[in-house]
């Protein structure tokens, strides 16, 4: 049976899995992120284990960033200027292409992740939805038209400019190029350094999650209203805090304030702004995802045949 894998490569952790789909997973492995050497190793070997006698026919990844994702680029499958100890300008993609022998399909980890709710998730049916994560940093994606979201590189919209009211919060913002942009502002590191305890200690009750719900809303509305996307997903262990749905849906609504005469903001935003269906496994079922399109020619890659 033809198999395909698909890598989560994640800056605290690896996950590799081998199968078809949500239903039908063969084997799962899970690593921390160490140096690219031997972490690409442990997954290369993986693959290899899993691959005997059986037709591995593409490998999907799903990598936290920046990264370059243009199959016309010297430097397709890079990891490029990630602040990763490291990490910075890894031939990812390639690294596994040639241990391998297969075609190789590469994007961010957030729009595989969109990927895989658009195939099997909470974006079925969708053609221009929205994807973020909110956890360690925060990364957007999705669809636009039907197609992942592209331009000269992939999207960053966790480093977009929001209102930041230094009397109400003075905390300076943890990104080290903008400080108080949307990532610097929310992320789960950003939590912690401001209330001087993680994030995942903090009571559902603590102003934290209220700060946090307002920043995400003012971030969201700066996106919804130039990509009118049909859906946002939002995941990532900082909304495992699911305190922060009905608050964050109710600061869209108030900020929006009746602009968009549309159903799904002002009725049914209970299922417009919603958690991954796949839930933690979005990225890496994404991955399997992107390694179907690549073998079937759906999307390019390394080494694959397709335009």
């Amino acid at each position: 049976m033809t198999l395909f894998g698909g890598i989560e490569g994640g800056g605290t952790k690896f996950v590799c899995a081998v199968g078809t789909g949500p239903d039908d997973i063969r084997d799962e492995a899970r690593f921390p992120t160490g140096a690219p050497a031997e972490t690409l190793a442990q997954a290369i070997a993986f693959f290899q284990r899993h691959a005997q006698g059986r037709e591995l026919a593409a490998v999907g990844i799903a990598s936290f960033g920046p990264i370059d994702p243009d199959p016309a680029s010297p430097r397709f499958g890079y990891v490029t200027t990630t602040p990763k100890p490291g990490w910075a300008h890894t031939d990812f993609a390639g690294a596994i292409h040639r241990a391998l022998g297969v075609p190789v399909g590469f994007d961010t980890d957030v729009n595989v992740a969109a990927l895989g709710e658009h195939r099997w998730g909470g974006a079925q049916g969708l053609d221009t939805f929205l994807y973020l994560t909110v956890g360690t940093g925060l990364g957007g994606g999705g669809m636009v038209n039907g197609k992942l979201i592209h331009g000269q590189m992939h999207p960053e919209m966790g480093h977009i400019r929001i209102p930041h009211d230094r009397q109400a919060d003075p905390y300076a913002g943890f990104c080290t190029y903008h400080g108080d942009c949307l990532e610097g502002l929310t992320c789960g590191p950003a939590i912690g350094e401001r209330w001087g305890r993680p994030s995942r200690e903090l009571p559902a009750d603590h102003p934290a999650w209220a700060l946090e719900a307002h920043y995400l809303a003012l971030g969201l509305v700066n996106l919804i209203l130039p990509l009118a996307p049909q859906r946002v997903i939002m995941g990532g262990g900082v909304m495992e805090q699911t305190q922060l749905f009905p608050m964050i849906r109710a600061h869209v609504q108030e900020l929006l304030n009746g602009y968009l005469q549309l159903a799904t903001i002002q009725e049914r935003i209970d299922d417009y702004i919603v958690p991954p269906v796949l839930g933690g496994r979005a990225g890496v079922l994404g991955a399997i995802a992107l390694a179907q399109d690549v073998h079937a020619g759906r999307l390019p890659g390394l080494g694959s045949a397709a335009p």
